[in-house]
């Protein structure tokens, strides 16, 4: 070779589309690029999943600066291939002020009003199901031993990567779907945890690739099978670290601020789905009894409630409080976590705000009850497509001004543009774009 082979460095962000899109440069540069970002347009924001631009609210004007973050790193350090090195950032405008519309910088604004008002802090972790195609697709796999056979060398990698990317590993295991798995990992402050989940996914896809498969997160890869859904499990700390979600004297445990953000956020589900369960292809997972959230409930270990109070072992020696969180169950991977979870802190804040009382905790399947029943526990059903989903988000006032005119505009205006992208197509054919994509 006549000349040195050099390698780059790429900063991103986790956009509208829950898609990882940046700017790469060489990575002699880096030092100067930690500071000083690299340009970035408004209307980048609006490529949809599928790569197109439909309509965009800025056309060919304006001019931002995307900029590294100090923890945002990533590096997949190979030995027989050359290193992929990505770090996460922030959009700004010129001047260095958050932009509007940069998803990272609205998480970051909710969980500073959840901090400034209450003293909370935030502590959460993504729960992931995906499909893997290089993996075996046999009869009664199902939770099987024998589906992690054949993939050994991608699963001890991924393991392997993600803690050397500074991400705690929990468990792997093979899902109850074909080809399925789920990987879950240790919780983080808030900020932390939407930047795991981005890692989680940019490093699985990676590695899935490198060893022959292609990765998909997709909420449904095999219609008729089970979908991959993302599960976001969150509990409190007060200022010392210690933590507040759980109350013995609480109905179902809750704290009384955890019980208030609770009905917050299960007040505003409809709306919060066009942000965390925002592709097409969500709905065909969100259905009744498919171990999918369907209605507004909070449920007491129930894997088909929207929120669920998570189980902690019946043992003197465990520290309940410790141990004690909720799981949110209506979202997927089509999604931003930054857009996820920065809506169900502002959701739950609005309950502490109101000082609503703990939901109704229900032990049995809201359709065993009857229309009264649920409409004096307040439980309606999720939206059963992501228009459904929209029109619910501008129907909530309060959901739109969590977002902001100008987040709240481009971001309905580009799911639009995905859903007119998709008309005329069968549930087939767009079960299999958002496989490709996501």
């Amino acid at each position: 070779m006549a000349f040195e082979a050099e390698s780059i460095v790429t900063l991103c962000t986790s956009d509208l589309a829950g898609q990882v899109r940046g700017k790469g440069f060489p990575a002699r540069d880096l030092e100067k690029r930690r500071k000083f970002g690299v340009g970035w347009t408004p209307t980048n924001s609006m490529i949809n999943c599928f790569g197109s631009i439909q309509a965009t609210p800025w056309g060919a004007l304006g001019d931002l600066i995307l900029t590294p973050d100090p923890d945002g790193d990533v590096r997949l350090d190979y030995d027989d291939a050359p290193v992929e090195h990505f770090i996460l950032g922030d959009i700004k405008t010129l001047d260095g002020q958050p932009w509007s519309c940069c998803p990272r910088s609205f998480l970051r604004r909710a969980l500073a009003d959840l901090k400034a008002e209450t003293g909370l802090n935030l502590l959460a972790a993504f729960e992931h199901e995906f499909h893997y195609d290089a993996a075996d697709d046999r009869v009664g796999d199902s939770y099987s031993i024998g589906s992690l056979r054949g993939v050994e060398e991608f699963i001890n990698e991924l393991i392997g990567a993600l803690r050397a990317n500074g991400i705690q590993p929990d468990t792997f295991l093979p899902e109850y779907g074909p080809r399925q798995f789920e990987v879950t990992i240790d919780p983080a402050d808030g900020l932390a945890a939407a930047d795991h989940a981005v890692k989680l996914r940019e490093i699985t896809r990676a590695l899935g690739r490198r060893h022959g498969g292609h990765v998909s997160f997709s909420p449904v890869v095999t219609r008729g099978a089970a979908g991959n859904g993302v599960h976001i499990h969150f509990s409190f700390t007060d200022d010392q670290g210690n933590p507040v979600t759980y109350d013995p004297d609480g109905p179902g445990g809750l704290s009384r601020q955890a019980a208030s953000f609770s009905a917050g956020l299960l007040r505003h589900a409809r709306a919060l789905c066009a942000l965390a369960t925002p592709s097409v292809m969500s709905y065909e997972r969100l259905k009744p009894h498919s171990w999918s959230a369907y209605w507004t409930n909070l449920g007491l270990r129930d894997r088909e409630a929207t929120l669920r109070i998570c189980p902690v072992p019946e043992d003197p020696s465990v520290d309940v409080a410790k141990r004690y969180n909720l799981e949110y169950r209506a979202a997927d991977a089509a999604a931003s976590p930054y857009l996820q979870l920065g809506m169900l802190v502002y959701a739950g804040l609005a309950g502490i705000r109101e000082e609503l009382p703990a939901p109704i905790i229900g032990q049995e399947d809201p359709e065993t009850l009857s229309v009264e029943e649920r409409a004096a526990r307040g439980i309606t059903t999720l939206p059963q497509s992501l228009e459904e989903a929209l029109q619910a988000l501008e129907g909530d006032a309060k959901a739109l001004s969590w977002l902001g005119p100008e987040l709240a505009e481009a971001y309905i205006m580009h799911k639009r543009g995905e859903i007119g992208m998709l008309k005329g197509k069968s549930t087939d054919e767009i079960c299999q774009l958002y496989t490709e994509v996501y």
